[in-house]
């Protein structure tokens, strides 16, 4: 996956704000509204660019608790922590999920109406299944940055 300058800046603009048009994109970056719809569609395809997306409060839509949780596996063989991952991918409630190192197995950021909401949640997701040891939760008081915006070094 290649890219160069002008696509990195392109990238810059596009992680701040994915609605601009290509005419603006191209005017901001120094290209043809045409050349950018091009590095664009390339950026994409090469999956340089996974998603385009917007960030939704959770408050908003009637998911006013937030919580992160860690979670360690029973045991670390590649069949569980692939069942985990399948199970991650298939809850509308993990709204991220990450495989990580270190105490935990997996660090997740769930949503929920409310507390008594969470509580079926767990039993379903974790009490239920034998390849969690155990997890730990922690509530989320206040949401101080949320994006999804990478550093982007020109090449």
């Amino acid at each position: 996956m290649q890219y160069d300058r002008i696509d990195a800046r392109i990238l810059e603009i596009v992680q701040k704000n994915n609605r601009l048009t290509s005419e603006v994109i191209g005017e901001l970056a120094g290209l043809s509204a045409t050349a950018c719809q091009r590095r664009l569609k390339r950026l994409r395809s090469d999956g340089i660019i996974e998603a385009d997306v917007s960030i939704v409060s959770a408050r908003a839509v009637g998911r006013p608790i937030q919580m992160v949780v860690l979670v360690s596996l029973e045991r670390e063989r590649s069949d569980i922590i692939d069942r985990f991952k399948k199970a991650i991918k298939s809850s509308s409630e993990v709204v991220n999920g990450f495989y990580v190192t270190g105490d935990a197995d997996f660090v997740l950021y769930i949503t929920a109406r409310t507390m008594e909401d969470y509580e079926q949640f767990t039993r379903r997701f974790f009490y239920e299944s034998s390849d969690i040891k155990g997890f730990k939760t922690m509530v989320v008081m206040d949401r101080v940055k949320t994006g999804f915006a990478i550093p982007i070094e020109s090449r």
